[in-house]
């Protein structure tokens, strides 16, 4: 976080380096880099808190406060959204040419468009919607659909694309799949996917409005999502929907019980039709995945007939890749929609197929080679595949003050700071990204420099990794604090590489970073935490407080890395997924090895999505981060290994090794 005397600091320097190289700064520039005073500030924020509690009123009156501000773009927003659902089209047309081209005028477009879809007003929506740039708000284009559905287009395709997350929908996405099912461009089959996606993902409000257009009961399937060992209690029914609904409760009930649910489909058996039968199983093959358990890769095998989930593709897979099946695992990719399978991550484990089921190295070569170029887990493995290790390409040239002072006059960054400097971090990473979208590597580079010396360093990595083919990667992986981390990383012998490559994922380098469960700091270290390790290390003066203080948290966080890589035997990729998701569910996780195991099948096992990618980007940062420290190129396969049940010896995996030859 800037201080306002940096920030001051900074403008001068533009304003002068700008000035000697004779040119004169833009009224633009002159305008954003003035700085408001803090009672200005204080009136910006209760405008926008005025804003965000609905009260126009008050909205209104703290704009009115704000005529001179620096940041006017931002006023005239909030103004505007006071009161945005009786505004006329002339006003949010003359803001959106007033800003046109900044970020804040693409909220604004995205957020009239929602309007406009809800009010059907398609004629000013199709004109507005080819110029929202992000394009990132799903109901936004489920509106888009919608629009195209009602000029008689056929959008069946893009839509079962589009609708893959119910929790998400909201008005836009339920009027396309009405208006699909109307148009007779959605069968009955995609509307019982749409019920049985939303039974998977705790959507009780998409499921009801689904079932409606189905005649089925909005209360069963609400009761089959909610209290689903109720349903199960009664049996399948007698009807088509009764059946489906059932379905659904085996899902959800698994979630509790696999047990319960395994029992309850046998009995119903007889009842069901075989497609049924394998959806059942399907439904309750994917809950029982997070629980590792063995007979989940039998109940895989019978859900073969079942229509699947994306998420069902993949977990079948997993099971393959875990029972070492790799036939299986070929067919199971191969039965993926087209845009699952073309993602790195099965296009990797299709090329492994191909090498274990006996293709031909020329083909496996070929998909290796469609991702090596990337530089994030699979692609660095893909490359490795290839005989490529990770290595840092040398920088180039070092950006000149004129070229920092450059890019910093630009408006866009000039607004970030301030943000930055209000301690408003959504709004300064904003316009932040939005500003470097389109940059050449050099000024990205520069831009990235700037960030370092404004020491908001999630933004220095966040621009250095879009550079295409020149990078610094002191920017991209920089090291912060090392006269701290270097004695504490050498008193515990622990890896430097790793220690960084975790805070890396953990906190992007921002100290005040705080999570929604209450981690703080660089290593994001809970507060029970922090003083169970601080009593352990005989730290008696602690108190929370102190996890905001970076020498603190540093000594904290890295002893709890050491002490849960010690409780892992040693394994990195044990002990990052411990960090993430706790020990206790990584010692439930590594009970169910029988024998050592892949660290890459295990990665891609791990139950949890968040703790799954959690673990591959720590383990890529941390070669990236030993590759900058030794200035040696390093091999992720081997820092990876594999993992073995607790408290196997090499003598076991020697005798394991000779049996399986």
């Amino acid at each position: 976080m800037i201080s306002r005397s940096k920030w001051f600091a900074a403008a001068t320097l533009v304003s002068s380096l700008l000035t000697l190289g004779g040119i004169a700064a833009p009224p633009a520039v002159a305008q954003e880099a003035g700085s408001a005073t803090r009672k200005e500030d204080d009136a910006f924020l209760l405008l926008r808190d005025s804003v965000r509690r609905n009260d126009a009123a008050k909205a209104e009156f703290y704009a009115g406060r704000l005529t001179d501000y620096d940041i006017p773009s931002y006023v005239d927003y909030y103004r505007l959204k006071s009161h945005f659902t009786v505004a006329s089209n002339g006003e949010v047309l003359d803001f959106l040419q007033r800003y046109n081209g900044s970020a804040i005028a693409d909220r604004m477009r995205n957020d009239w468009l929602l309007e406009l879809g809800k009010r059907r007003d398609w004629a000013l929506f199709d004109q507005q919607y080819p110029l929202f740039v992000l394009q990132d708000d799903t109901q936004v284009k489920c509106y888009a659909l919608l629009s195209r559905l009602t000029k008689g287009e056929n959008v069946a395709v893009a839509a079962r694309e589009l609708l893959i997350n119910p929790q998400y929908y909201g008005d836009g996405c339920t009027a396309l799949i009405a208006s699909l099912a109307q148009t007779g461009q959605f069968t009955t089959a995609d509307l019982w996917a749409q019920v049985r996606l939303a039974g998977e993902t705790n959507a009780t409000g998409p499921a009801r409005r689904t079932i409606m257009l189905l005649n089925g009961s909005d209360k069963k399937v609400a009761q089959a999502i909610d209290t689903p060992a109720l349903v199960l209690a009664k049996g399948p029914g007698a009807t088509a929907a009764d059946h489906e609904i059932f379905l659904i409760a085996l899902g959800r009930a698994a979630r509790t019980s696999v047990k319960l649910s395994v029992l309850a489909l046998q009995k119903a058996l007889p009842k069901l039709t075989p497609q049924e039968q394998a959806i059942g199983w399907a439904n309750i093959a994917l809950p029982s995945s997070y629980t590792l358990a063995p007979e989940t890769a039998d109940y895989w095998r019978r859900a073969a007939a079942a229509p699947l989930s994306l998420d069902q593709h993949q977990w079948r897979t997993r099971y393959a890749l875990r029972d070492g099946n790799w036939k299986q695992v070929r067919e199971y990719i191969a039965a993926m929609p087209p845009k699952l399978r073309a993602d790195p991550t099965w296009v990797y484990w299709q090329a492994r197929t191909v090498t274990q089921t006996g293709g031909t190295p020329a083909e496996a070569q070929f998909l290796y080679q469609s991702i090596a170029d990337r530089q994030d887990y699979y692609g660095l493995l893909a490359a490795e595949e290839l005989g490529r290790t990770v290595s840092i390409p040398a920088p180039g040239a070092p950006v000149t003050p004129a070229e920092i002072a450059a890019v910093a006059a630009h408006p866009g960054l000039q607004r970030a700071l301030r943000f930055f400097d209000m301690r408003l971090r959504f709004e300064g990473t904003r316009e932040w990204n939005w500003t470097v979208r389109g940059m050449t590597d050099r000024e990205l580079i520069a831009v990235a420099e700037l960030a370092r010396q404004q020491h908001i360093l999630d933004r220095m990595v966040y621009t250095s990794e879009r550079t295409r083919v020149l990078a610094d990667y002191t920017h991209r992986y920089p090291a912060p604090h090392d006269e701290i981390m270097q004695p504490t990383t050498r008193t515990l012998g622990l890896d430097r590489a790793w220690v960084y490559g975790l805070i890396r994922q953990e906190s992007r380098f921002i100290m005040t970073a705080q999570s929604s469960a209450g981690a703080s700091g660089l290593m994001q270290v809970m507060p029970s935490t922090g003083r169970w390790v601080a009593k352990k290390i005989g730290l008696t003066d602690f108190v929370q407080e102190m996890l905001t203080d970076v020498r603190t948290n540093i000594l904290l966080g890295a002893n709890y890395m050491n002490m849960v890589l010690g409780s892992m035997d040693g394994s990195q990729v044990l002990a990052t997924a411990a960090y993430n998701a706790g020990p206790g569910r990584l010692r439930s996780w590594r009970a169910v090895l029988t024998k050592p195991m892949d660290s890459t099948i295990f990665i891609e096992s791990i139950p949890y999505s968040e703790t799954r990618t959690y673990v591959k980007n720590v383990m890529t940062n941390a070669t990236y981060y030993a590759a900058l420290f030794e200035g040696r190129p390093q091999s992720l396969k081997s820092r990876l290994g594999t993992v073995t049940p607790k408290g196997y010896t090499l003598q076991e995996e020697q005798q394991t090794s000779f049996s399986s030859r």
